[in-house]
């Protein structure tokens, strides 16, 4: 009796998935009619999740990283007892529905993130089991257990195509995330057809190569399933690969093994002939039986109960040892950030200055006891980033609790990583890169503007101030183009001042991820006074010195290492009666939410002589330029050379400055 439970929950999940999809004429049925035996294993019988609080800190987390096939997900969120209703599922893929066409974070309770483009998932839940492991590390003792739970994912042919998941499965085999469990829904089909087509590698090869456990199953057996779950449940040492053997469309007389039930709606006709195969009446459809919902209800009590347990034990914090159960609930509310500006450094003014990549170490460091759950680290370049994280070590299989994430050459996964650690939630995670290698990472930076995911991104080298490294190494468009991505907060700091408010503007903002793009040179530290506070970044752009003489002629933007160039020719041009103003515009994003009254005080309509100036494209200025203004900038590709050489040979200079205004 129970076993044919099972089977019929199963079934339900394809007849559902098989009636939404054709009901909105759009959609993938074959996946979920595939992965249906799997999912109903997984989520009745192991994961640990309450649906009356889809927050629960101490959850597991469920990623369908194959998020075309988003009904198998809202089905089972709809059996289980989630905030999604039948009628969700009858408005699949209409506008403003919970159940849109790919699973999307926030939108839907029980959505652990956005996915759609392959590999992201696989590759974010990596960064979600590093979460695990770190703040297990802080908060578990022999007395309490505060943090343990699995992360598992959905993963597809596709998904393993993808360069990401390599980078991931790399990264998790070193760190031997041994609460990382990925079911493969090996069906070998692509929407071209057979995989053989394109992909022919060894998959368990492949990963037994990375340090994973992997293990193959008939992704139909449900005993197989539940033995290979447990299986990777007891293996602590190594992440684990199930690789489920299955049939796409399971169950379609027509359709089942074959490329056409993977992206389209199956037909009326077929739907009624595959019913009648799971001994469902083909008359009828979005039906489930009672005893499918008592089922996945049994599994959602175990979690109602499981997160009593957890939260009487972190209540019982509060006098046995008051200081963890403050950071531990502190932390899980995101309500950690106080009181950063008593840890800010201030910097001197100082004409030689220094690279606001060195400034923005010095930040990290001076506020890593302020915020003692930020973590992050670089591709591989933390000499150069300046972003490693001093006094608690790396964070590695040996020191779990270290601070400074080596994430290799793995620009890509390190972001992913980021956005699993940020969604995760506990910690406040960083990556670290050269600006130029935003091209590797931007997916998943778009990916987290899409989630309105807080994650922050040090992008450093900047520019053609990188030098001798040349084009290949010389961010040209990056700044526009990251500019144009929506919920994207990009901020060019011009000085060590203008990096820490840059910090804190980051850490406190809620809505997207941030960048913070840095220089490899030395830039002068300004002097400060009440006007021009650096605290001011926070507003976008401010008049870092007003005009020297009694009238302002014009206003000179810039941002970053140009901001220099501004100074030095407001003070030529003033020799020569023409009076400027310098603003310096660190964040064009901060500067468009200011209200009409501020812009116009930092630029003022009547003043129409106008000109930026920035060591990259020009594209997007003349927003701020008008029809009159002029944009110096750089609208090729760089060269090599040193770079004092190439700001002349592009006249990146004060000269070019000076002769707009002569």
């Amino acid at each position: 009796m129970e076993q044919n439970l099972y089977q019929l929950s199963a079934h339900t999940i394809r007849a559902l998935s098989m009636d939404a999809v054709q009901k909105a004429n759009s959609g993938h049925p074959g996946m979920p009619m595939g992965m249906a035996d799997v999912a109903t294993i997984l989520w009745s019988k192991f994961l640990r999740h309450n649906p009356d609080n889809p927050n629960w800190f101490d959850r597991d987390r469920f990623i369908l990283s194959a998020g075309h096939g988003s009904m198998l997900l809202y089905s089972l969120l709809h059996l289980s007892g989630y905030d999604v209703s039948m009628e969700d599922l009858k408005s699949f893929r209409q506008m403003g529905s919970k159940t849109p066409g790919h699973p999307e974070f926030g939108m839907t309770p029980g959505v652990e993130m956005t996915t759609g483009p392959l590999g992201q998932g696989f590759a974010t839940g990596v960064g979600m089991a590093m979460a695990e492991r770190f703040l297990g590390a802080k908060f578990n003792d022999e007395a309490h257990t505060l943090v343990d739970h699995y992360t598992y994912a959905i993963v597809s042919d596709g998904d393993l195509m993808e360069g990401v998941s390599h980078e991931a499965a790399s990264l998790a085999g070193h760190l031997k995330l041994g609460k990382l469990i990925y079911l493969y829904d090996a069906n070998s089909i692509s929407i071209e057809g057979d995989t053989d087509l394109a992909f022919t590698e060894n998959v368990v090869e492949r990963f037994l190569a990375y340090g994973w456990q992997v293990m193959e199953i008939d992704g139909h057996n449900h005993g197989e399933i539940a033995g290979a779950i447990i299986s990777a449940q007891k293996n602590t040492n190594k992440p684990s690969l199930i690789v489920c053997r299955t049939k796409i469309g399971f169950g379609s007389p027509n359709k089942e093994g074959k490329e056409s039930s993977h992206g389209s709606p199956l037909g009326e006709d077929e739907i009624r002939l595959t019913k009648e195969v799971y001994g469902f009446d083909p008359n009828r459809s979005f039906e489930v039986d009672p005893g499918v919902y008592e089922l996945f209800a049994l599994r959602a009590k175990d979690g109602a109960i499981a997160q009593l347990d957890w939260q009487s034990k972190i209540d019982s914090l509060k006098n046995s040892d008051p200081e963890k159960y403050q950071a531990i609930y502190s932390w899980i509310k995101k309500d950690y950030i106080r009181d950063l500006d008593s840890y800010l450094p201030h910097f001197e003014a100082d004409n030689k200055g220094m690279a606001t990549r060195a400034s923005s170490g010095k930040v990290i460091n001076a506020i890593k006891d302020a915020l003692p759950n930020l973590i992050g680290g670089s591709a591989d370049l933390g000499p150069s980033t300046k972003t490693d994280i001093e006094g608690d070590g790396s964070f590695t299989v040996k020191n779990p609790t270290g601070r400074t994430i080596h994430f290799g050459v793995r620009e890509f996964g390190m972001a992913a990583a980021v956005n699993g650690m940020m969604l995760h939630g506990g910690v406040h995670a960083f990556g670290a890169t050269f600006f130029v290698f935003t091209d590797y990472l931007r997916p998943a930076l778009r990916l987290a503007a899409l989630m309105k995911l807080p994650s922050i991104f040090v992008m450093t080298h900047d520019s053609i101030g990188l030098g001798e490294d040349g084009p290949t190494h010389q961010p040209i468009e990056h700044l526009a183009s990251l500019r144009a991505m929506p919920n994207v907060l990009v901020i060019r700091p011009a000085d060590a001042n203008e990096v820490s408010q840059a910090w804190k503007t980051a850490l406190e903002h809620t809505t997207g991820p941030s960048v913070l793009v840095l220089t490899r040179q030395n830039v002068p530290t300004y002097s400060r006074t009440e006007t021009n506070p650096a605290s001011l970044l926070s507003k976008g752009a401010y008049i870092l010195s007003a005009s020297p003489t009694s009238k302002v002629d014009g206003v000179v933007m810039a941002t970053g290492s140009e901001v220099q160039l501004a100074m030095q020719a407001q003070a030529d041009l003033a020799e020569k009666g023409v009076g400027v103003q310098v603003v310096s515009m660190p964040s064009w994003e901060l500067f468009e939410l200011q209200p009409e009254e501020y812009k116009q005080q930092v630029l003022p309509a009547d003043i129409t002589k106008r000109v930026s100036i920035e060591a990259g494209s020009t594209f997007g200025w003349q927003k701020y330029l008008g029809l009159q203004g002029k944009a110096i900038g750089v609208d090729s590709f760089g060269e090599s050379a040193p770079f004092e050489e190439l700001y002349e040979h592009f006249n990146i200079t004060k000269e070019a400055i000076i002769d707009y205004f002569s």
